[in-house]
């Protein structure tokens, strides 16, 4: 019997609690929903008024992983829904506004992935992401380099930037913009990348290209492209073990000399958060949105 809780007044059937979606650990479906519902605080403000993609992981990252953008087939219709553009006609996605909506997105099992534009304003983007990818050998400690190098290059140009880790084995860097389209912000975004591989040649690309990347930190600059999304701050991910794309400190970017000293887990975060708050918070508040030059 798939039992049903009710959240904020609405009722959602929870399936498959039992079931282990990270083998490595152990970690079960209910602690997944457990992590949602006592991250939401910090959580849903950065998914608030953004369309959500989800990578689904129904059976765990050893199992099918795909992609679901569109509204997926038996959403309550108490859960927001909003039309998007796309180059092939508009579609209709999911708005996560509420905790009701994110326990009911967590049932899916998915990661969380949101674009750079709120849905009323689709084609305004309000944030800049740099998306730093490490090349093996290097890891996210060549990342962390390349993030305090963006920092200031961002900062001269009156730009706060805030780091996260992807939750995989890179970094990403937010900055709060005032409204701009997202052509402008993606063609700033590259000009950035391309001045980070001048000025660090022997760690920094700007280019995807497979045979340039080892040992280098690709400097992706592309997902400010309107029609791209980036793993929302505090989501799962689907890799071995629950690992969760986590915002740090500057201080700890500029201490880190492992890998190890950035990797956090569904268990890390509430302390974390009890720490620190939601160190992200600022991407939220529009005075403190920088211009796009």
């Amino acid at each position: 019997m798939t039992p049903i809780t009710e959240v904020e007044g609405r009722r959602i059937a929870l399936s498959n609690l039992e079931k282990v979606l990270y083998p490595a650990t152990g970690f079960t479906k209910a602690e997944v929903l457990h992590y949602y519902a006592t991250t939401a605080e910090v959580l849903l403000p950065h998914l608030r008024d953004r369309a959500v993609s989800f990578l689904r992981y129904p059976d765990g990252p050893d199992g099918q992983v795909f992609f679901t953008k569109n509204v997926p087939p038996g959403t309550p219709d108490w859960v927001t829904t909003s039309p998007v553009p796309r180059s092939e006609g508009p579609a209709r996605m999911v708005v996560v506004q509420d905790l009701a909506s994110l326990m009911w997105a967590a049932n899916l099992v998915a990661e969380f992935h949101t674009h750079q534009w709120r849905v009323q304003t689709p084609d305004e983007a309000d944030r800049i992401v740099f998306d730093l990818d490490p090349g093996a050998p290097a890891t996210i400690v060549e990342c962390c380099e390349v993030a305090l190098w963006l920092r200031e290059r961002l900062a001269a140009d009156g730009i706060e930037a805030y780091a996260k880790t992807s939750g995989s084995k890179g970094l990403h860097l937010l900055a709060a913009v005032r409204t701009t389209s997202s052509e402008r912000t993606s063609e700033y975004a590259k000009r950035l990348a391309v001045e980070a591989e001048k000025a660090m040649p022997r760690l920094a690309l700007h280019r995807m290209t497979r045979s340039l990347r080892p040992g280098k930190v690709f400097v992706d600059w592309s997902q400010n492209a309107a029609r791209k999304t980036t793993a929302s701050p505090y989501t799962l991910r689907a890799r071995s073990r629950p690992w969760v794309s986590t915002p740090v400190t500057w201080e700890e970017v500029e201490q880190c000399g492992s890998p190890e000293q950035l990797a956090f887990g569904a268990g890390d975060l509430a302390p974390r958060v009890q720490d620190y708050g939601d160190l992200l918070a600022p991407l939220l508040d529009p005075d403190r949105a920088g211009t796009v030059p």
